[in-house]
């Protein structure tokens, strides 16, 4: 088994926390039980020694972690390659960004063991085993359509988690939302995991920080299409930041509500609606720093047939109305 050390600065807003919350906060893509047991086996040093978890920070101190790259997250949990199609944008030996399908899960786990996305990668590209979570940097839920950067290093997954960490990341997507936005705005509510339904987030006081940024590109008569720029990464943090403030995704199954349909729509728009089972969002751009050029990158993914059905549907229905 071959090790890589990896090395981090604590940041300044740390200062007061404990280290092993820290290490879990720097490196994401590894599980908490994996830090634990590589701290307590002396392979995490802070300033060049060796700290306990429930040691303080200040700020600006060293990090270094010596990372098993064989095992982590692929062979180890039973992770392994199926022949499946995958939709690769671009490609080089650092980094792979691929266009997700709506429906598809992207890493294995209690009952979708087989035919996610990691399952395809690795099978196309069987370096990304020795890559923990398979090169995975970023998640998009089962039902969202879009783009998505998977590391094909060590180094380059080190280089993409920090630009996620200090959010210089680009992620803009595409959504249809029920009811009329007036204008633009922002969403700034902290998200955590909901009190009572564990498998369901909810905006809380006591949440990690969360922050939404949305544009209006087209109003119908009760629904909008929206551009919504993400500043965090939260677990459902869009589809609970528009139920939040009463704009709920057309066809969210968990945060949508009941379906409403616009007074005399056609049967081509209500059957359309009916129909929509899944959260009509869509990763329609990423942008990064290249990990080892430096090189300013973005992609674009265009917008899916079924969004685009319903929305040449609404449109429909506009015209139809005298909108």
């Amino acid at each position: 088994m071959t090790q890589q050390v990896q090395t981090a600065t604590v940041p300044v807003e740390s200062a007061g926390q404990r280290f092993d919350q820290v290490l879990a906060q720097l490196w994401p893509d590894f599980s908490r039980t994996r830090l634990q047991q590589w701290l307590k086996e002396g392979k995490v040093t802070l300033d060049g020694k060796i700290p306990r978890g429930k040691d303080k920070v200040w700020g600006g101190e060293c990090i270094a972690l010596a990372v098993e790259a064989a095992l982590e997250d692929t062979e180890a949990i039973g992770w392994g390659p199926q022949e499946l199609p995958v939709d690769v944008v671009y490609q080089d030996e650092q980094i792979l960004v691929v266009n997700k399908a709506a429906g598809v899960v992207v890493h294995p786990g209690a009952g979708n063991r087989e035919l996610t996305l990691v399952n395809a990668l690795l099978h196309r590209f069987p370096e990304l085993a020795k890559i923990p979570r398979a090169g995975i940097i970023h998640r998009l839920d089962k039902d969202t359509s879009g783009l998505l950067v998977v590391a094909r290093s060590l180094a380059a997954h080190h280089g993409l988690v920090e630009q996620i960490q200090a959010r210089e990341f680009e992620r803009e997507y595409r959504a249809v939302v029920l009811g009329i936005m007036t204008a633009g705005g922002t969403v700034d509510a902290p998200i955590n995991r909901h009190p009572v339904h564990r498998t369901r987030m909810a905006v809380s006081e006591g949440g990690r920080e969360s922050v939404t940024h949305y544009r209006v590109m087209e109003r119908f008569r009760i629904h909008t299409y929206i551009r919504l720029n993400l500043e965090t990464g939260r677990t459902h943090q869009i589809r609970v930041h528009m139920a939040h403030v009463d704009h709920p995704l057309v066809g969210d199954p968990t945060y949508g509500g009941r379906l409403r349909l616009p007074r005399g729509a056609s049967p081509e728009l209500s059957e359309t609606l009916r129909g929509f089972k899944r959260q009509a969002l869509h990763a329609a751009a990423l942008g990064l720093t290249h990990p080892k050029s430096g090189e300013t990158l973005r992609w674009e993914a265009p917008v899916p047939d079924d969004m685009l059905n319903l929305l040449a549907k609404l449109r429909e229905d506009n015209v139809a109305h005298g909108d």
